[in-house]
Order: structure tokens, then C-alpha cells, then sequence
């Protein structure tokens, strides 16, 4: 794996992901917007992330929530413009913060100017910069596709709703006449025009992408092949032009991501990641019940920490915009452990916003704007008790998303005002990860004790001489585990204290601890 620039900053991020139109709304529209986030950049800070990403905010008719663009280089309107967005560029920059903007290379909305001049039956510079077969009596082999519903004769290939149609990078392998080459005109103007929209953002001062659906651009593509080089081409160009930019990937496999040359890949709540295991299946692991099994998580983990050469650059998200809110499977304390969890693993840890103070998913509401089941941990943040939580002056009817109308919902205010709160204590975590470069991206993970179907988790977290011990218990029992590596000095604990005895430690339930050794 090949040498690339990396920016230092990565090396000690921390990432809080802001849903642009349920964060803040500063003009009482019932919708977020760039103001009312740069409004709220100083909590940012407080909680200690030093980095965020923001989801989709270009031109949009919003089937899909923004990751549906119509515009790549304008501002949605409702968020505000191209210079409020250099201005909340500016601002996370004052506060030395860096800022990724959420980049959808894989398609546009129906409504994109390329896809309307590609839907003409005359030949033009859009033509080919879809995945189009050359009938209307053919569909993409293994893909959905629009028809019937332009001059053009030929179905249109599209990546996941009806409406995004899948923008032309090239078939790895062709084996029908209208499937082009990656070299192809048309494949290589299409990543092309990626290149002129990265260029536009980075010029305006945005530090990188995180970049959607990354491992799918090139189609047929035998084990990623196609879609590595295509992303190696994009790394080329970066370290010549803007080699400071960061780039993360939701592609879930680490070993071909890193090697395209990004510097991060994100864990996926779907594929073979096993990310599920945790926090989102049936027994997750972060259960007080303590019926979870960790074991192959952990396996599959190093797998990809081993195919990435320890790279340690796998992230694990609290959740985002398209999984269930954390707090609608793990409860109470078990939520501060999890983080503890979060917290001291390499990579950089994201937190979803909301998460922090342990916002629950809103049961029961009509789908907007493409959410489906996953509208519900989309609701508007809670900031305080005034009306509609802070967020928004408009009437409760008009808010983007119902918001969670419980009495006891969670709020940033009441949290950061009581000592023991979910908030305070993941404040207390990233302080203690921002001490210790063992607990930060780069320090090496090795696993102590994750046996099938037991508890505890153990791992070693290392960097240079120091290393630190990580035991995490969620279960509600007290446990016990043989180990190599004895605690010499308690830096973190939460839920009691370990015992050791002989060469085994025991554990309270409901606890996390951090140890050098």
C-alpha cells in the first residue's frame, strides 16, 4: 500500500455529524440551516470533537433527503448560500475545527441539468454521462432503472430510489454493447466533472469529504478493481492540487478503500462488518442482558485491520442518518459504556448528533423526504425546555420532522448542567482519548479477551511505550477473565473498580475501565 498524505489533524479527530435540516434552525422555517450550525459550533467544541462531518447540503429536490443533488457546486437554499456556507467554513475554522462536506459521486437527481440534456435522443456532451443500455426493452443486468419516460431510447441504470440515476464511470468487465469502458469518453469526462466539484468545494475552504457509496462507482467490478484505480486517479489529482484534503469512505472494506487512497473508511451498519453486533440486532453486545457476542466482530475487525496493514483507520460511528438512534436498543448507563467502547478504539470515532445525550428514535412517523423506517433518528435536536426543544421558532407543525414529544426527553442544557449526565461523561472520555496518543487513531489495537458469547471485552490499546489497558463489561453480572496485562494505573473507570487475583481480573457489571499496564 502505497505512501499518501495524510493530514495530521486526522490523526487525533474526533467527528460529530451534523443532519444539516434537523440541527438548528435559525430562521424559523422549521428547518436547519448553516446559521443556526454556526451558531452552535462552540457546544460543538465543548464536547470535545474537533471535526465535522456534514451531510448532503447542495441543490436538491429532496426525494432522498439531499443525496439526491441537483446542483453539486450551489447551496441548497433552504440552508442558506454559497457564502454562508464559506462563512461556516470560516468559523469552524476559527475555532480550530476542520469541516467534511458529505460528497455523492454515484448519482443525481432526475432534475440535475446532465441528466436532462442526457435524456435527449440528439448525441451531446451529456449523453454518456449516465449508464444507459441501448434499448428501452433492456434493463441493467442486477440494477434498477428509469424508462419510458424521455425520447431517448434505453433504460437508465439507477444506484437505490427511482430518482437517482446512476452517473457513468465504466464497467469494470463489459459484456453487452452499451456497457462503456472505464477509458471510455464518456467514463472518464464523468469523473472528470468529480474532480472540477471537489476542486470548487476545496477552493472554498471545505476540508474534505466524506464520500458516499464510494466502493460503487465502477460497475461489473471484479473484488473493487475498477473503482481502487478510478479512486487512485482522484488521489493523484488531490496530492498534486490540494494534498491537505481529507477523504473518508463509506465503503466498508478498509483494505481496498485505503489502498484508493482514502484515509479512512467508515464501518457499515450493512455487509460483513458485523458492525450490527453491537448495538443493533436482536441481543446486541452493549446490552445490560448481556446475551451479545463480540467475538465476531472482533474477527472480522482484524481481518481488515490486518488486510489494511494495522493501519488502525476503520472508524466506528456512534450511528448516522440511516441507522436506528443508538438509545433505541441500549439503555441508561449502558449508553456511557458503549462510548467508553467508542472512545478507545483506532480510527476516528464519529458521533451522530443527538447521540451525545442519548436522543431516542421517534416511533411512528410518516416517511420525509425518503427516510422510511429511518425518519425516526432524524428528528430535530433537543437543545433546551423552550418550545420545539430550541431548535426552531416555527409552529411544532411545521418542523421538518416531528420531534420527540416525551416529557423526559433528553436536552444539551439539562445535560451539561448535571454532573453524572451521558454528555458530561463522553466529555470526560474524549479529554482522557485527546491525553493518550495510545487511545487515538494510530495507536495499535490488540485483543485480550473477546471470547463467543462472553463477557468481558479486553484489548490493549498501544503507541510508542505507553499502553493501555481497555475493559469493557456491559453485562449486568460481575465477570472475570484471565490476562497477560495487569493494571498498574487506573486512568478512567466507570460502574466500581476491577479486583485482580492471581493473573485474573474481575469485573463489575456495568463497567468500563482504562488502565495503563
Amino acid at each position: 500500500m502505497s505512501k499518501i498524505n495524510r493530514p495530521a489533524w486526522l490523526d487525533n479527530a474526533v467527528f460529530y455529524e451534523i443532519y444539516p435540516q434537523s440541527f438548528c434552525d435559525s430562521n424559523g422555517d422549521g428547518i436547519g440551516d448553516f446559521n443556526g450550525i454556526i451558531s452552535k459550533l462552540d457546544y460543538i467544541k465543548g464536547i470535545g470533537c474537533n471535526a465535522i462531518w456534514m451531510n448532503p447540503c447542495f441543490e436538491s429536490p429532496f426525494g432522498d433527503a439531499g443525496y439526491d443533488v441537483s446542483d453539486y457546486c450551489s447551496a441548497a437554499p433552504r440552508y442558506g448560500t454559497n457564502e454562508d456556507l464559506k462563512r461556516l467554513f470560516e468559523e469552524v475554522h476559527k475555532r480550530g475545527m476542520h469541516i467534511l462536506l458529505d460528497l455523492v459521486p454515484g448519482h443525481t437527481s432526475v432534475e440535475h441539468k446532465w441528466f436532462k440534456e442526457s435524456m435527449k435522443a440528439e448525441k451531446n456532451e451529456y449523453t454518456d454521462r449516465y449508464v444507459w443500455t441501448d434499448s428501452i426493452w433492456e434493463e441493467p443486468q442486477g440494477m434498477g432503472c428509469i424508462r419510458g419516460i424521455s425520447d431517448r431510447d434505453g433504460s437508465c441504470a439507477v444506484n437505490f430510489f427511482s430518482h437517482q440515476p446512476a452517473l457513468n464511470y465504466g464497467f469494470y468487465k463489459c459484456d453487452r454493447p452499451w456497457q462503456q469502458s472505464m477509458d471510455s469518453e464518456g467514463a472518464r469526462a464523468t469523473l472528470e466533472a468529480l474532480k472540477d466539484i471537489m476542486r470548487f468545494w476545496l477552493g472554498m475552504g471545505c476540508d474534505g469529504f466524506r464520500v458516499d457509496m464510494a466502493g460503487s462507482l465502477v460497475k461489473h467490478d471484479e473484488d473493487g478493481k475498477g473503482t481502487i484505480k478510478l479512486w487512485q486517479n482522484v488521489r493523484e489529482f488531490l496530492d498534486k492540487e490540494f494534498p491537505q484534503a481529507a477523504m473518508v469512505s463509506e465503503w466498508g472494506e478498509p483494505d481496498k478503500s485505503l489502498q484508493g487512497g482514502f484515509h479512512m473508511d467508515f464501518l457499515l451498519h450493512f455487509g460483513p462488518s458485523r458492525y450490527n453486533d453491537l448495538f443493533r440486532c436482536e441481543e446486541p453486545f452493549f446490552s445490560n442482558r448481556g446475551k451479545g457476542d463480540i467475538s465476531e466482530f472482533v474477527k472480522k475487525y482484524m481481518e481488515n485491520y490486518e488486510r489494511s496493514e494495522k493501519k488502525g483507520l476503520i472508524c466506528i460511528p456512534s450511528g448516522n442518518h440511516d441507522m436506528d438512534r443508538l438509545a433505541r436498543s441500549i439503555h441508561g448507563d449502558n449508553l456511557k459504556i458503549a462510548f467508553a467502547f467508542l472512545m478507545s478504539m483506532p480510527g476516528a470515532p464519529f458521533i451522530y448528533y443527538g447521540d451525545e445525550i442519548g436522543m431516542r428514535y421517534v416511533e411512528n412517523l410518516v416517511s420525509v423526504e425518503g427516510g422510511y423506517g429511518r425518519t425516526g433518528s432524524r428528528s430535530p435536536m433537543q437543545w433546551d425546555d423552550s418550545t420545539n426543544a430550541g431548535f426552531s421558532s416555527a409552529p411544532s407543525e411545521k418542523l421538518y420532522i416531528k420531534q420527540d414529544e416525551s416529557p423526559d426527553r433528553p436536552t444539551a442544557k439539562a445535560q451539561l448542567e448535571e454532573e453524572n449526565s451521558l454528555l458530561n461523561e463522553i466529555k470526560r472520555l474524549i479529554g482522557i482519548r485527546q491525553s493518550h496518543a495510545a487511545l487515538q487513531s494510530l495507536g495499535e489495537i490488540e485483543f485480550v479477551y473477546a471470547e463467543k458469547n462472553e463477557y468481558p471485552f479486553a484489548y490493549l490499546r498501544s503507541a510508542g511505550d505507553e499502553k493501555i489497558l481497555v475493559i469493557i463489561n456491559p453485562a449486568d453480572r460481575e465477570v472475570s477473565f484471565e490476562c497477560k496485562y495487569m493494571p498498574e494505573k487506573k486512568l478512567y473507570s466507570f460502574g466500581g473498580e476491577i479486583a485482580v487475583s492471581g493473573g485474573k481480573i474481575n469485573v463489575p457489571s456495568c463497567f468500563a475501565g482504562y488502565y495503563k499496564v
